[in-house]
């Protein structure tokens, strides 16, 4: 477990005192939402960008006293201290959080959408840090549970009602049916496809060392044109797969690092 301290990641000050917590019923899950760039995927520095676009907007935004979850976790499975342990946090929703405390994932909406494995060994490695330091109790849960909103996602959500698996567990572990259970929402891309699940196929594409001469600006990410289709029959060539050009079953895992 890597753990960044506030001052390695940029962090600013509070601005004030947090409320103390001594115990909780467990830990909540979310996600960032919105766009989350895949760069991130191999670009450390990014996330601890993101670290700080946080914590600005939630200071200068919404006038909190600071970045609002207690810990944060990469795509690399590194832990980034935010409010830490003893802390009570200001993400799950108003009256909520006394009763557990808040880990977000570095995953949005559209972008960077499926957490890798380590960003899950990640977050079982913030539970249990909470657990260990901060009297966190046995629940864990996402932050759509007691709460109205989409957080933490499809994946995510998905593996915390699998029972937040560790993907190394084996396979006969839980993990089997989170890998099956995520590849089974993401849908077969054709030639010709389009919308969101296309452009998170490029990225990834762009994150595995394929397609790196496409230019998103000249091409458009969000169609899945020929030739995006050749750097994926080139990628399924390489990595033993039929090179049909079809994003599905057994495409999808291999891209996402799963």
């Amino acid at each position: 477990m890597a753990l960044i301290s506030r001052r390695d990641w940029g962090a600013r000050a509070p601005r004030g005192p947090y409320t103390s917590l001594t115990h909780t019923k467990g830990v909540k899950v979310h996600y960032i939402g919105d766009h989350v760039d895949p760069r991130l995927l191999t670009d450390h520095d990014r996330c601890l960008a993101v670290m700080r676009q946080i914590q600005n907007h939630h200071m200068d935004g919404n006038g909190w006293t600071d970045f609002a979850y207690n810990l944060a976790v990469c795509p690399h499975g590194d832990l980034l201290m935010g409010r830490g342990a003893g802390h009570m946090s200001a993400a799950n929703g108003p009256g909520r959080n006394h009763d557990h405390y808040a880990v977000l994932g570095m995953l949005g909406s559209t972008g960077l959408t499926d957490p890798t494995d380590a960003m899950l060994n990640g977050i079982r490695d913030a539970i249990d840090y909470l657990r260990e330091h901060g009297g966190a109790g046995k629940e864990i849960k996402g932050h759509r549970d007691g709460y109205s909103t989409s957080c933490p996602g499809a994946a995510l959500y998905a593996w915390v009602k699998a029972g937040a698996p560790r993907p190394d567990g084996g396979s006969s572990s839980p993990s089997t049916t989170w890998t099956e259970t995520l590849v089974d929402q993401l849908p077969l891309l054709s030639p010709g496809a389009t919308g969101r699940h296309v452009k998170t196929c490029f990225y990834l594409l762009r994150a595995r060392g394929y397609g790196k001469e496409l230019d998103e600006h000249v091409i458009d990410p969000t169609v899945y044109g020929p030739a995006v289709v050749a750097e994926v029959k080139r990628f399924q060539a390489e990595k033993g797969l039929d090179d049909d050009g079809l994003v599905g079953k057994a495409t999808w895992p291999r891209l996402l690092g799963l």
